[in-house]
Parts: structure tokens; C-alpha cells; sequence
């Protein structure tokens, strides 16, 4: 599952940096779940890092439908 996150930020990581921002994944724990961190203008925008959050964890969820959340690590 970890390369099938990693593929699908690949995916977003150029929209996230024409932003000013990355994303770089921590970990995928127990098949549902992962940990990332934004970095750059991401995790100091006015509507803050949750909000950049919520959508990279939109996204994932449906490149990969068995991603049940994503936390900021």
C-alpha cells in the first residue's frame, strides 16, 4: 500500500509546489491509514495545514480507496 501512496502523491506533488508546498509521507500504518508532512507555504497558509490536510487526504482517498485517513506527523 505504501507505493500505491507514494504513486498517488506523485501524482498531486506538483500542484502542491506550484503552491509553494510538498508533501513528504512518514508512514502507512496497518493498511488504513498514514502519516505525512506538509512542508513549505502548505504548512503556513491563512487556512492552515488541516485544510492542505483534508484535501491531500481527499485525494488519496480516492487514488486509493482503501486509505481511511491521513494525520500530519
Amino acid at each position: 500500500m505504501k507505493e500505491l501512496v507514494q504513486k498517488a502523491l506523485e501524482k498531486i506533488r506538483p500542484n502542491l509546489q506550484a503552491d509553494g508546498g510538498d508533501v513528504e509521507l512518514i508512514d502507512v500504518g496497518g493498511g488504513r491509514g498514514g502519516k505525512g508532512k506538509t512542508h513549505g507555504r502548505l504548512s503556513r497558509l491563512s487556512d492552515g495545514p488541516d485544510d492542505a490536510q483534508k484535501r491531500i487526504e481527499k485525494f488519496l482517498k480516492q487514488e486509493v480507496p482503501t486509505v481511511k485517513s491521513v494525520v500530519s506527523g
